[in-house]
């Protein structure tokens, strides 16, 4: 057992969560001088919220490098370098800090100028990114999440608020805050950095027009300063039209061409476990994606509702020691937007799975949903994801699996084990298939 695991069973949570930043601190510190500053002459785009970020990086990183940049990339599904990119094994956004180090040495060996840094809000709250030299911050949006480490909503969004400061601290960097003008937290960003870029559909300083939404992309368009952009974004989802702009203030404040922005965002063909498509030759439609907090849950019941003709079948669950009062409420998000609830596990660690399915269910309950009718309970996720597809029968249903996306591992009681949601999407499709 690690110093870290012992402190934390003797000392109180909360007490542990107020003195654990300084801890890291010292450590980033430490960290930053044996490795001689290894974010230094890296100029990085740091892009958080509670949603988004991963989408958002990944068409920063696409249009930048197709631009003819020299970009790096980390985020919570990969990492790495132009056409170089890894899968993220880790179950989490912001590695440890000795392997940051580690990380940020190799962008400098493959010659990365610009690197996009997906940057969450318990890294800045513990001051693991501490020594990165933020150029550029990026917010997509702040809403309900982590308030089991954060304790309020208030001390959450601050910790993202931090990136901004950070930025706005390096007197070497561009000093920008890109923020989403539609957020309730907006003008709190917007004031705490130098140069403040907003961006919307209703409202800020770049915003989209004549926004078309299919169900595998989306365009609109959007003018800077002289020029109509249209932008074709692969990515579906009103959700993506916001990802997507900030890409685009990105492009606009690193003075990139209309045709290099167009270009670059239209060249993300997908990102993995982001609104991904399963496809065995099925009869109907099976997606997978990390959708995960409340927030998420409505945009994208919201999108998908009015296009679905037949059943809307969602698969999800949710995590265990992790933020309990939002379990009941998508709960009945849930029950509320779709046809048929299938409640499963997901990352269930030392937590009752069937204490926290029942958590999740009494939500859709609240929603109308009724057990072993249009509510089922399957903790196993491999059954579950078997059992949701077998309920699927015309091409106008839709099968949702939501929450675990790009992920490797599931925790449960026994530890952390080997997950793949695609693959063993892919498989159940084929089993069904074969007994059709």
């Amino acid at each position: 057992m690690s110093i870290r695991s012992v402190v934390k069973k003797v000392i109180p949570k909360n007490l542990f969560s107020d003195i654990e930043p300084y801890g890291h601190l010292a450590e980033a510190v430490v960290y930053n001088t044996i490795n001689g500053f290894p974010g230094h002459g890296l100029k990085v785009i740091g892009v958080t919220g509670t949603n988004g970020k991963t989408s958002t990086a990944f068409m920063i990183h696409k249009m930048l490098h197709e631009a003819g940049l020299k970009v790096g990339l980390m985020t919570t599904v990969a990492y790495g370098a132009g056409n170089d990119i890894k899968p993220q094994i880790h179950h989490m956004t912001n590695v440890p800090i000795p392997e940051l180090m580690q990380r940020l040495k190799w962008m400098k060996k493959q010659h990365v100028e610009w690197l996009v840094l997906e940057t969450t809000s318990h890294a800045l709250a513990q001051n693991r990114v501490w020594g990165v030299p933020y150029s550029i911050a990026v917010m997509t949006n702040v809403t309900h999440e982590h308030l089991d480490y954060h304790r309020t909503f208030e001390r959450y969004r601050d910790a993202k608020r931090k990136l901004f400061r950070l930025a706005d601290k390096n007197q070497k960097g561009l000093r920008v805050g890109i923020i989403n003008a539609e957020d309730p937290s907006a003008e709190l960003f917007t004031g705490d950095v130098s140069y403040p870029l907003t961006y919307g559909i209703t409202k800020g300083d770049i915003r989209a027009t004549k926004v078309e939404l299919l169900s595998d992309s989306l365009n609109y368009d959007v003018k800077l300063d002289d020029d109509i952009l249209h932008i074709i974004c692969k990515l579906p989802g009103s959700f993506n039209v916001y990802n997507s702009l900030a890409a685009v203030c990105v492009g606009k404040t690193l003075g990139l061409s209309p045709k290099q922005i167009e270009q670059g965002i239209a060249a993300l063909e997908s990102v993995e476990g982001r609104m991904t498509r399963i496809n065995e030759g099925q009869d109907f439609s099976v997606i997978v994606d990390y959708a995960h907090t409340p927030d998420s849950f409505e945009k994208l019941f919201k999108d998908m509702r009015p296009v679905i003709k037949g059943k809307m079948i969602v698969l999800f669950g949710s995590a265990g020691r992790r933020d309990e009062a939002k379990r009941a409420v998508q709960g009945e998000l849930a029950g509320k937007y779709a046809d048929e609830v299938i409640l499963t596990e997901e990352d269930d660690r030392d937590i009752d799975g069937q204490m926290i399915l029942d958590q999740i269910a009494g939500g859709a309950e609240k929603s109308g949903k009724v057990r072993d009718k249009n509510l089922f309970l399957v903790h196993d996720r491999t059954k579950a994801i078997a059992f949701a597809i077998s309920r699927a029968k015309n091409n106008t249903d839709i099968v949702l699996l939501l929450g675990k996306g790009h992920e490797k591992t599931i925790e449960q009681a026994s530890g952390e084990n080997p997950w793949d949601e695609i693959g063993t999407a892919h498989q159940a499709l084929q089993d069904n298939l074969k007994k059709s």
